[in-house]
C-alpha cells in the first residue's frame, strides 16, 4: 500500500494548542503532548499515512494562505492531500466572514490548480466567543459545506460538530483553556476527518 501524505494546514486547532507546538512552531519535530494534536491520532488509527503538522498557533487565514506553496505545493510527491482549518482567528480579531471566505476560496483554488484534494474543515468554536463571533463562524462554516458540495476534488468535515459539546454546538465539550480542545477533542477531530481523507 503506498503511502499518502496529508498536510494539516491550518491555525492552533491544527498545531494541538495549548498542549502541543508544532514542527512549524518547534523544530524540527514540535514539542509537548504529541497527543494534544490531530496529526498524531489520525497516524495512529493509519499507520500507512504520514500527516505533516504545519499548523501555527495564531495565524489567521491570510497568514497561512501565505505558506501555502512552502507548506503544501512544495510537498508534491506522489499521493498528497491537503486538510484544512482556518478562520478561527480571523473571527477573534474582528475580521469578516466575506474576508475569511476570500482567503479560503484562494486556498482551494491553489489546491486545485497543483491537482491536490482537499480536505476542508469548518471552524471549531471557543467557549469565549460572542454571540455575533459565533454568528461569523457559522457564515464561514455553511459556506464551506455549500462549497465543497460543489466541487468532486474536495470533502467537506465538520470538525466543528465534532468537538463540540452535546447540545451546545458553541462551546466545546472539553478544555482546558476555554480556547482550544483537550486532548479528546484533538481525538475527535482526528476521527470526524479520517472518513474525509480516505473519501
Amino acid at each position: 500500500m503506498s503511502v499518502i501524505t496529508i498536510v494539516a494546514l491550518g491555525d492552533s486547532t491544527t498545531a494541538g494548542t495549548p498542549g502541543f507546538r508544532s514542527p512549524i512552531e518547534a523544530p524540527p519535530d514540535g514539542e509537548g503532548d504529541v497527543e494534544s494534536q490531530y496529526a498524531y491520532w489520525l497516524m495512529k488509527a493509519h499507520p500507512e499515512w504520514r500527516v505533516l503538522n504545519r499548523g501555527v498557533n495564531g495565524e489567521r487565514t491570510d497568514q497561512i494562505r501565505a505558506r501555502f506553496a512552502r507548506h503544501v505545493v512544495a510537498m508534491q510527491d506522489g499521493r498528497l492531500i491537503v486538510a484544512i482549518v482556518a478562520g478561527v482567528n480571523d473571527v477573534y480579531q474582528g475580521r469578516s466572514a466575506e474576508i475569511v471566505v476570500r482567503e479560503l476560496e484562494a486556498m482551494y483554488g491553489e489546491a486545485r490548480a497543483a491537482s491536490i484534494p482537499i480536505v476542508a474543515g469548518t471552524i471549531v468554536p471557543y467557549n469565549t466567543a460572542t454571540v455575533e463571533q459565533n454568528v461569523r463562524m457559522r457564515a464561514v462554516n455553511a459556506w464551506i459545506r455549500e462549497y465543497a458540495a460543489r466541487h468532486a476534488d474536495m470533502a467537506f468535515c465538520d470538525t466543528r460538530a465534532a468537538v463540540a459539546a452535546p447540545g451546545s454546538p458553541d462551546r466545546l465539550l472539553s478544555s482546558s483553556d476555554e480556547l482550544h480542545p483537550a486532548a479528546d477533542g484533538y481525538r475527535r477531530m482526528a476521527l470526524a476527518l479520517a472518513p474525509a481523507i480516505e473519501q
